[in-house]
């Protein structure tokens, strides 16, 4: 294992310890609790919060997020591992004004039973908590059954609508309405080339060849729909973008916005080369797309590989996601 680490036990309170110095202006600890993480200027007054969390070693996913425009706390686990439900609630607690939170996360079995106890707890305390999750992995459970499919890189798309939406001075039943009206127009699918090794325990979490590539392989190493020999970019961007359309409701004169997420060990140049090719298939189909993000921003640590998700839009969530935004990792202006 050769990775730039001290003790790999405090590999995810390090890595926190950083992004606190980074970003002092943006985030800060709910008590002393590393892992509990909210924006500086939480509780925002009159406005829904946006909750999220997960297990580490997908950033810029959860963490990266969390600031004016988009998710409002996190609560972050070990790697690859769920946080507790009492460290939740406690994030809960500290970012509500009285609107309510929303919960909006990856469908995973950790970070669901640890939600749904955090969402108990603060009923208890007469907080009003709505959950929505994030299902857009069309390889990970066939159509007709999404809600068992896992959440990934849409959570992206996911976090901007809502936290737009809670920005505006929505409910939190408009906020979680438009949300899962927005997944429901969201689909991903990735391919892995290479593991990635967790630094607790030092070895690769899966064997590939160097000459083979997964199609669907999850973010945590969780089987894909199809082994075999690596292909080529274009040929890469034709499967994955059949099975999207396959299953989602894209169809001639849309407009979508596109994500080409890295997985964390993949150049930018190669994202791109799929770029052109996912650009000219759109284009091919009548399918306008009207705004692009192409980077890293939900990987898993070093795996090499990518995917692609798009989000079919309509003026509502146009708007969502043109609205100014301020985190760590996404910051960007009015664009309309």
């Amino acid at each position: 294992m050769k990775k730039i680490i001290n003790d790999p036990d405090n590999f995810v309170d390090e890595m926190i310890e950083g992004l606190l110095k980074a970003h002092p202006e943006e985030l800060r600890t709910v008590g002393d609790d590393l892992r509990e993480l909210v924006r500086k200027d939480a509780p925002v007054k009159d406005k829904v919060a946006i909750a999220t969390g997960g297990g580490s070693g997908h950033l810029p996913i959860f963490l990266g997020y969390v600031g004016k425009g988009m998710l409002d706390g996190v609560v972050i686990g070990d790697v690859f591992a769920s946080p507790s439900a009492q460290q939740m609630y406690n994030v809960t607690k500290e970012i509500d004004s009285g609107k309510g939170v929303l919960y909006l996360y990856g469908n995973y079995g950790g970070d669901c039973m640890n939600f749904d106890m955090a969402s108990e707890m603060a009923e208890m305390d007469d907080i009003k908590v709505e959950t929505v999750l994030v299902t857009d992995d069309v390889a990970s459970s066939p159509k007709g059954e999404e809600e068992k499919r896992r959440g990934v890189a849409g959570l992206v798309f996911a976090y901007k609508i809502a936290g737009a939406k809670a920005a505006a001075g929505a409910e939190l039943e408009e906020v979680a309405a438009v949300t899962r009206k927005a997944l429901s127009n969201i689909r991903t699918m990735g391919v892995a080339l290479s593991p990635c090794t967790i630094p607790q325990v030092g070895k690769p979490t899966f064997e590939i060849a160097d000459d083979e590539m997964e199609i669907g392989m999850g973010i945590h190493g969780e089987p894909g729909i199809h082994r075999g020999p690596l292909k080529s970019a274009d040929e890469i961007a034709e499967t994955i973008l059949a099975a999207i359309f396959e299953d989602g409701p894209y169809t001639e004169g849309d407009e979508v916005a596109v994500l080409l997420n890295g997985l964390g060990a993949t150049p930018q140049e190669e994202l791109y080369i799929v770029y052109r090719k996912v650009a000219e298939i759109l284009n091919d189909k009548g399918i306008k797309i009207y705004r692009n993000l192409i980077g890293e921003y939900a990987t898993s640590m070093e795996m090499a590989g990518m995917s692609i998700t798009l989000l079919k839009l309509d003026e509502e969530l146009k708007d969502l996601l043109d609205a100014p935004a301020d985190t760590p990792f996404f910051s960007q202006a009015n664009i309309r």
